[in-house]
């Protein structure tokens, strides 16, 4: 049997079983298995290894993204530089990190990109925010990280007013805010800023629609959720467990 699973906490919200398993059952792969291990604490991640011995393959959510760097012994160039994994190869307990958002995220986003979108905000600063820096570093696109509280090349929510959304056409949430369950959560903008030639993408994919997107949407704004990226890196993740 070869084991496959998705580390995070919590993990209500996660599609990664349900896709992986109707992918091993539309494939004929009787053989192969995916599993969610919600772990509270970074530091059992090591004994969940050592305790599931089949084990060939994980992707990490959040909180983990950041944390679990340390315990892997090797990792992708990408990693190297972005400091955030979400794909681990597990070959003869040799743990290897790799970054597939950056190619979700990269792939989802292109046939949706227009000649003005040369700014973008970029909601978060954890894991998933610095793979999306990443892919805007690598398209030439401008961009300001925003996070709750203000620091050094961090812009707070209160800093932003409807003017200055004008000059941020691109608009990415990076945050589980609006993630099932707390539905009702939204990032705290100038929602009125927001134009038709906004282009708002959340990662978040469950519900389908946030309120962010929603509103967004009122707004005029071309909206994308994050469910096409959870599937184009879940399948670069496959490739990865199967080089």
């Amino acid at each position: 049997m070869k084991l496959y699973g998705l580390i995070g906490y919590p993990l209500s919200h996660s599609f990664s079983k349900n896709y992986f398993t109707q992918k091993f059952i539309r494939e004929g792969l009787q053989d192969c298995v995916y599993e969610l291990f919600p772990v509270e604490q970074i530091e059992l991640v090591p004994q969940l290894i050592a305790s599931h011995p089949h084990l060939c393959g994980l992707n990490v959510t959040i909180p983990y993204k950041e944390q679990v760097v340390p315990y892997l012994h090797e990792t992708s160039d990408a990693v190297k530089e972005i400091r955030a994994v979400n794909c681990i190869k597990i070959d003869n307990g040799r743990l290897t990190g790799y970054n597939t958002d950056v190619v979700g995220f990269e792939q989802s986003l292109l046939p949706l990109l227009r000649p003005h979108h040369t700014k973008a905000l970029v909601l978060g600063t954890g894991g998933a925010a610095k793979a999306v820096a990443w892919v805007l570093k690598k398209l030439g696109i401008e961009f300001s990280y925003v996070s709750r509280k203000k620091a050094e090349g961090i812009l707070s929510y209160d800093d932003l007013n409807a003017a200055m959304m004008a000059h941020y056409p691109l608009i990415i949430n990076t945050t589980p805010l609006g993630m099932q369950p707390n539905v009702d959560a939204r990032p705290s903008l100038p929602y009125e800023g927001i134009s038709s030639l906004h282009l708002c993408y959340d990662l978040v994919y469950n519900p389908e629609k946030t309120v962010f997107l929603q509103m967004a949407e009122q707004q005029g704004a071309v909206i994308k959720n994050g469910l096409q990226m959870l599937e184009l890196q879940a399948e670069e993740g496959w490739k990865i467990w199967n080089l």
